[in-house]
């Protein structure tokens, strides 16, 4: 077989994904039993996290100078709004989830649109409807996306999608012990 067409791809190791998965749903239990709490923590470690981003952005700079004026603005901002957040959490913590709900609220619109727009050029009523639904929930989330039922609603279906999400990937994990575990044992057959 001609070595440039074979592509090998690792896999992370199923103790790491199973890790993953049980952290995940730690993260969603702690959104949905303290979400304000919990949401100012992420906040702050999100700043934390622009900071010290900043800060290799800008080592970066010296070390390979191409595109030195984007890494110059992006290490520079990164910095500032990693110090903004770090001194304001709480306030962060509000404009996070209401900045989340405005951008699915503007992408609702235009993706409603575009459907509707496909469904008029032969896409079928399923697309139209779909459309149509994507347009209002997108209008929804727009005229509320400051209000604070609104946000908390968020803050509780992300923390149910974490825990969805972890417990697949804890079930993923076993399925790739299983497989690595079958590989292994074939390998000695």
């Amino acid at each position: 077989m001609d070595n440039a067409m074979t592509f090998e791809t690792r896999q992370s190791p199923w103790w790491l994904i199973l890790m993953g998965g049980i952290l995940t749903i730690s993260v969603g239990i702690l959104l949905l039993a303290n979400p304000i709490k919990t949401t100012i923590a992420f906040a702050w470690v999100l700043g934390l996290y622009w900071f010290v981003q900043g800060i290799f952005v800008l080592v970066s700079m010296f070390l390979d100078r191409s595109a030195w004026g984007w890494k110059l603005f992006t290490g520079v901002f990164g910095i500032v709004a990693g110090i903004f957040v770090m001194r304001h959490p709480i306030a962060s913590a509000v404009a996070l989830p209401a900045f989340l709900i405005l951008f699915l609220g503007i992408q609702g619109l235009i993706s409603g649109a575009v459907q509707l727009l496909l469904a008029f050029r032969g896409g079928g009523w399923g697309m139209g409807i779909w459309g149509a639904l994507s347009i209002i929930f997108g209008v929804i989330l727009i005229l509320n996306w400051t209000t604070p039922s609104t946000m908390l609603t968020f803050i509780w279906v992300v923390g149910m999608f974490a825990i969805i999400g972890g417990i697949a990937e804890i079930l993923q994990a076993f399925k790739q012990r299983r497989v690595v575990s079958g590989d292994r044992h074939a390998a000695f057959a």
